[in-house]
């Protein structure tokens, strides 16, 4: 990779971009009267950090890596950007926020300008470490290039077939008149959550695309974040606790994988 200087330069440009992109969900988040805007923002993050670095580093790296890179990041981040704020139009708050700023001290929403919006423009700036070293990293692409390609392309399959599969479950007439069915169609029937699984691949893939010297190796700390974050934080984990008391899917967690895909077991009461 280049010397620290431009990639100190990348990473003020980066941080900046997502000050400006969180103040501005803010805004818009206080005019519509719930925070759960922000969900959009978190992927349109992804994109906007991708094409800063990609314009403050103009000079640097190589063009296979760095373009590689920001395709990559930019297709993900606008594809959960628009799903997300179609998914949530017309809702009301989404209670992990409600619940959450019911513990505010003080002002409502200084507490969640700094407990949402400063918090995930955080969490995504050191995410997104890798997409800034790879841009300035010198070394050719190779094998190690082309398997985080591959991975991000499984894990974007992962993501967006699952978000649609269970949007379609969801839309289904016949749910409606079956309370407590759970989906465990396609993807779902593999793994409880596709969409964190396909998540977890496309960090990971995109830490192995940037990976061109031992200077990336520092940058794991952004992937690393975002598994903990999708097994044991916002994601899984949460997920599971709020379905807990739901009918059926205690018996759905015994034959479904929690992350990693694989065949489901056979159970004494469905036969498969």
């Amino acid at each position: 990779m280049s010397g620290p200087g431009p990639f100190f330069v990348t990473l003020g440009c980066t941080a900046a971009g997502l000050l400006v992109m969180m103040a501005v969900t803010f805004a818009i988040a206080l005019k519509a009267g719930k925070h759960s805007v922000v969900d959009s923002a978190w992927g349109a993050g992804i994109a906007l950090t991708a094409l800063v670095a990609l314009v403050s580093s103009i000079g640097y790296g190589r063009p296979a890596r760095r373009t590689l890179l920001a395709v990559a990041a930019v297709v993900w981040g606008m594809r959960l950007a628009i799903y997300i704020g179609a998914r949530n139009r017309g809702k009301p708050e989404d209670p992990r926020y409600r619940d959450l700023l019911s513990k505010a001290k003080g002002d409502k929403n200084v507490y969640a300008l700094r407990t949402i919006y400063l918090l995930q423009a955080l969490i995504l700036w050191v995410a997104c470490l890798p997409i800034g070293a790879g841009m300035l990293e010198r070394a050719p692409a190779g094998p190690v290039t082309i398997i985080g390609a591959v991975l991000w392309l499984g894990g974007f399959f992962f993501e967006s077939v699952g978000d649609w599969q269970l949007a379609r479950f969801k839309a289904d007439p016949d749910r409606k008149t079956h309370q407590g069915m759970i989906m465990d169609r396609g993807l779902w029937r593999y793994t409880r959550h596709p969409n964190y699984f396909g998540d977890f691949c496309m960090w990971w893939g995109l830490f192995l695309i940037s990976a061109g010297s031992w200077v990336e190796v520092l940058t794991i700390v952004g992937p690393l974040l975002m598994t903990f974050l999708l097994t044991r934080g916002s994601g899984q984990a949460l997920t599971e606790r709020r379905m807990a008391d739901r009918p059926q899917y205690a018996e759905y967690i015994r034959r479904t994988s929690g992350f990693f895909p694989r065949p489901p077991k056979r159970t004494a009461t469905t036969g498969r």
